[in-house]
């Protein structure tokens, strides 16, 4: 059970906890393509499918293991990758992926996210820990929050527990006094968990849990987890 005394601070998974994740690569890559139409077409006809552009994208990251927590570099390498085999020139990608990262920026909010953010900042200090390459400061919410630790930054990502210490470590509490809330089943909760935290899965689509370790607390929308903390 969640003990709300010991919360001293609330660490945040970003996509797909406060914001749909797919809808925003989704229309990433269709302005990506859109640039490369215009200004690499041969690129843009040899790659003219969202999945052509992800299946180099995993051609990418299983030649450079070294970049799986820098999503923001194996996507601009990727592209650089798919231009190189169209016969473009590599040197596009640097504009390239500054169309499709500014576009990646323009998330949605699920409807339960902004009303919960403004409740929770104004009781604890909030941290974001995110394996996605999501700015706070451009999307808006930079201002809600304490602290930002991406794995690009730091390292390494969830649901390494050395992530998780950094965000306690962020807004100077122990990690016992971090409730972690997240999505993912296995890179949040448990990483959370593992890291002494206590842990809230935001589970949206009533799906099972696939753990035997429990999270404290299973929350369908953020306003329920509003509600615990009243």
């Amino acid at each position: 059970m969640l003990d709300v005394a010991k919360i001293k601070a609330i660490s945040l998974d970003l996509d797909d906890t406060l914001w749909p994740i797919w809808p925003t690569i989704e229309r990433a890559e269709k302005a990506l393509h859109s640039w490369l139409t215009h200004n690499a077409p041969m690129a843009a006809a040899l790659f003219s499918s969202p999945g052509a552009l992800r299946e180099i994208r995993d051609h990418m990251a299983d030649s450079r293991p070294e970049l799986k927590h820098d999503l923001s570099t194996l996507r601009r390498e990727s592209i650089r990758l798919a231009l190189y085999r169209a016969g473009e020139d590599p040197l596009l990608a640097d504009e390239a992926f500054r169309v499709f990262f500014a576009e990646r920026q323009r998330v949605t909010l699920f409807d339960d996210a902004g009303p919960a953010l403004d409740f929770l900042a104004a009781r604890f200090p909030l941290v974001s820990v995110s394996n996605g390459n999501a700015d706070l400061a451009v999307v808006g919410l930079a201002p809600l929050f304490a602290a930002s630790i991406s794995a690009r930054e730091f390292g390494v990502g969830k649901p390494d527990p050395r992530i998780f210490h950094a965000a306690a470590g962020a807004v100077d509490v122990p990690p016992e006094s971090v409730l972690h809330v997240g999505d993912d089943a296995t890179l949040d909760v448990l990483g959370a968990l593992n890291a002494g935290m206590q842990a809230v899965w935001l589970n949206r689509s009533d799906t099972m849990w696939p753990h035997e370790l429990q999270p404290h607390i299973t929350v369908a929308h953020l306003g329920e987890l509003c509600d615990l903390l009243r």
